[in-house]
């Protein structure tokens, strides 16, 4: 059983939390707001204080905040993150993450420049380039933070179904998954609350 705290002075934020994530799986986490969902991903992650218990990780992570972080870069290179650019791969995250109608409203499509000298995005184009940037990194392990939040029903659906799901691109992958939308939740492996 771990516990965990934002410093070493501050009192436990989170108190014997003890679960396993099976390999390959999707689990979900849900609980009412200020119940400490993202700060268990923070846990996860290691940013967080912990006083007793252990963590054990196997593999690589991805993690895709609930406040997408965007650099002033093209939308393309924000993507890629510095990764070789693969044509087929890129343009079936592009696709899954409901990203193909943004590129064609925008000027110079995917080189458009994103930030202080180029254009500003929506929550939702900065939350699905945000995801799109986790599943081109290829991790092992994918800590989602709300990430359908930011966007309307029917392009959460899309994403649900084409990145996340057990249908998706991340289909194979370990998935941790904090959502306030009940929706989906038939169709996870394993719920915490």
């Amino acid at each position: 059983r771990c516990n965990f705290s934002w410093d070493k002075t501050d009192k436990l934020t989170l108190k014997n939390i003890s679960f396993e994530v099976p390999k390959g799986s999707l689990t979900a986490i849900v609980g009412s707001v200020g119940s400490g969902k993202s700060s268990l991903l923070s846990a996860i992650l290691g940013e967080m204080e912990k006083s007793a218990g252990t963590i054990a990780k196997e593999g690589t992570i991805a993690y895709v905040a609930q406040q997408a972080w965007i650099q002033n870069l093209s939308l393309k290179d924000n993507i890629l993150f510095a990764q070789e650019y693969d044509d087929l791969k890129y343009n079936q995250i592009i696709d899954s993450c409901a990203l193909r109608a943004d590129l064609t409203m925008l000027v110079n499509g995917d080189a458009t420049e994103i930030g202080e000298k180029g254009i500003n995005l929506s929550g939702g184009q900065k939350q699905r380039v945000s995801l799109a940037r986790a599943v081109y990194h290829n991790a092992d392990i994918y800590l989602l933070d709300d990430p359908l939040s930011a966007v309307d029903a029917h392009v959460g659906k899309h994403i649900f179904d084409h990145v996340i799901g057990k249908d998706g691109l991340l289909r194979e992958k370990t998935r941790v998954w904090v959502t306030n939308n009940l929706s989906f939740l038939s169709q996870v492996d394993h719920i915490l609350v």
